[in-house]
């Protein structure tokens, strides 16, 4: 016992709780001073007591938890179950990234575009099987939060700081993404159902980031992550229903006469690398979501008889599966509607440029509105952990939950600087290169280097191969697509305007 102090509260092999030792109206035979059992009529309830004891340890983690935990909105409610998380894994791995897509065929042609998209998405699927595996990698213990169980593979100090960051960005950085998104889309829905009717007065673009930031902040009144389910299930929907939208009617136009295939040509070898970096990035950026698995899968009930990583796996597989009948069309049908000359904006935004006259302005503004609807639905979820570290914070120092007030008011506070950071940088949404390349160790690196470092697989096996090889992969990889990224602002010569939306 004494080597496990520094250790989280737990026992490796589970104690009976206090009262259930012992069936009601039964007491345990005396043992005499010789260290013999008594025999005879004692011998069969031994048994019976050992039996019960044997079933507890088998059917319950019965460990000493963190009374924090039941005070924190991710840990807040345990009853999620398979369906809670294709709906929470659904909203958060399929979203507006997945219109950027076609822009990433351009630089790598059809046959390296299709491959690229096909490797990165069994791969992302692999590391989620890790990250939800490893959740109770340890018996009696659950890792709740990405960063938990970075500092259980890496170390107190160097998880923190390989992993508090890019989580954290994920989620405020995605969060102040869909301010932009959400905003602009309310905007272009707002343009085409009122017509030249709204010309003379146009609400302006800060506006709208306002009115979308007002919703997303009264739907983040929501207690915990379980309660957001149904808000899940209809971002999820909504994804589906405008990626399936985007494509169907953009396959369905005539395409533009000057379309082409061609893969970009460059003066210089560099520009042609950085070029095909800044193209897996976007790739890579389509795929979010994992620095959440764990979370959701701590809002599940566990237990050594039904642990939660099964539920948790069949809702993940489910979801994934949708987002593949998802993502495929839209990056190939895509690239196909508009070749080269897709605009930075994806496929959403080509529509509107190429085919605001062909589709009827009804079809194309229920198309926006879905967006919107996901955007709001998203922003529930990624904002979620950031909630969460808010209450930690506040629990930990006061040591009592937050009141509902004190929740209010963080969740106030978080929406508006969201907003405000929205506003001040208004180009955030163009650097899914550059982002994606940041945040990629999350998706496609770390959990690799987690397994090594917790299930230690023996040397020079398929496993250790398998897994040292992805996270090397994986880390070069993001340097390179970072790189990649940079270059192609620089490139394109973005202009980074402060404070000043379109």
């Amino acid at each position: 016992m004494a080597e496990g102090a520094g250790e989280p509260e737990l026992v490796s092999i589970p104690a009976t709780p206090r009262g259930l030792s012992t069936p009601e109206g039964l007491s345990t035979p005396p043992v005499r001073r010789g260290g013999a059992a008594t025999s005879g009529a004692g011998t069969p309830v031994r048994r019976v007591v050992e039996g019960l004891r044997g079933y507890l340890e088998e059917v319950g983690h019965l460990t000493r938890l963190n009374p924090q935990d039941a005070w924190l909105p991710i840990t807040e409610s345990r009853s999620g179950n398979a369906r809670y998380a294709a709906f929470h894994s659904l909203n958060a791995g399929l979203g507006f990234q997945a219109l950027l897509i076609p822009l990433a065929f351009p630089a790598l042609g059809w046959s390296w575009g299709i491959i690229s998209l096909t490797v990165a998405y069994f791969w992302q699927l692999y590391t989620l099987w890790i990250l939800v595996k490893l959740h109770e990698a340890v018996p009696g213990r659950r890792y709740n939060r990405y960063v938990e169980l970075a500092q259980a593979a890496f170390g107190e100090k160097l998880g923190v700081w390989l992993a508090l960051f890019p989580t954290i960005y994920l989620s405020a950085g995605t969060a102040t993404a869909l301010i932009l998104v959400g905003g602009e889309t309310m905007k272009l829905f707002y343009q085409i159902v009122c017509g030249p009717l709204c010309l003379p007065s146009p609400i302006s673009t800060v506006e709208w980031y306002l009115v979308f930031t007002s919703l997303s902040v009264i739907l983040s009144q929501l207690p915990n992550l379980n309660s957001i389910a149904g808000v899940s299930l209809i971002g999820g929907a909504t994804a589906i229903m405008y990626c399936t939208m985007s494509w169907v009617l953009s396959v369905s136009q005539q395409r533009p006469s000057t379309v082409s295939y061609e893969p970009a040509k460059y003066t210089s070898f560099g520009s042609s690398l950085f070029s095909t970096m800044n193209a897996l990035g976007i790739i890579a950026f389509a795929f979010r979501g994992h620095n959440l698995a764990l979370e959701i899968q701590a809002t599940m009930p566990s237990t050594f008889k039904h642990p939660a990583h099964v539920p948790m796996w069949r809702g993940a597989k489910a979801a994934y599966l949708l987002i593949a009948m998802c993502i495929f069309p839209v990056a190939i049908g895509g690239y196909w509607a508009y070749g080269n000359m897709i605009p930075p904006g994806g496929i959403l935004t080509a529509l509107y440029v190429f085919h605001s006259h062909d589709i009827s302005r009804g079809l194309l503004a229920a198309t926006f509105l879905l967006v919107v609807f996901n955007c709001l639905s998203s922003f529930q979820i990624y904002s979620m952990p950031v909630f969460d570290s808010f209450e930690a914070y506040y629990t930990g120092r006061t040591n009592r939950p937050c009141s509902v007030w004190v929740r209010s008011g963080f969740r106030v506070f978080y929406g508006f600087i969201s907003l405000f950071i929205g506003i001040a940088l208004p180009f955030l949404s163009s650097l899914a290169g550059l982002l994606g390349g940041l945040t990629l160790p999350v998706t496609f690196a770390y959990p690799c280097f987690m397994w090594i470092c917790i299930k230690k697989p023996e040397r020079f096996s398929f496993s250790w191969y398998l897994n040292w090889g992805l996270a090397l992969l994986g880390t070069a990889f993001s340097v390179a697509s970072s790189v990649g990224g940079v270059w192609s602002i620089v490139n394109t010569g973005m202009k980074l305007k402060f404070f000043k939306p379109n």
